[in-house]
């Protein structure tokens, strides 16, 4: 007779468990920093989305649409439009570059810069909303970029 240990997992009990997934955690973690961003970008008129493009053209502020998917991990069909909703809102415009008209690069408008003092407040309003320490998302920031990298070696 086998221990409780050691006995065979009946098949009824070896269906993944949702709760148990890490796929799970991360994605409604996922969803529920979203829900967060969504009201403090609310008021600014910007999805999450377009909030990141706009993040990394305030680090550079011109960029091709290559570019700027290369940072934000999206592809140029996913990115045009969004891109192209920022320009109708006067936030970026988008020129095709003198070089290589295949290319298309992005800059900020100066209504597009002075979005930036209006979102200056998100990043606060988010650390709060985490209640944790700086050094608690500091560790889970790189041990989600430790596994997306991982992740993106294996894909």
């Amino acid at each position: 007779m086998s221990s409780p240990r050691t006995s065979p997992t009946p098949a009824a009990d070896s269906t993944p468990r949702l709760d148990a997934q890490l796929c799970f955690a991360l994605y409604s973690a996922g969803l529920a920093m979203n829900k967060v961003y969504r009201k403090l970008l609310k008021p600014l008129d910007l999805t999450y989305p377009q909030y990141l493009a706009m993040m990394v053209l305030w680090e550079h502020e011109s960029l091709s649409v290559s570019e700027i998917g290369k940072r934000l991990f999206l592809d140029s069909a996913t990115l045009t439009p969004l891109l192209k909703r920022l320009e109708t809102a006067g936030w970026v415009t988008r020129l095709r570059s003198r070089d290589d008209e295949r290319h298309v690069v992005i800059s900020l408008t100066a209504r597009g810069k002075a979005l930036q003092a209006k979102a200056g407040k998100v990043q606060e309003s988010v650390f709060c909303a985490t209640r944790c320490t700086p050094d608690q998302l500091l560790h889970l920031k790189r041990e989600l970029q430790a596994l997306r990298g991982k992740l993106s070696d294996a894909a």
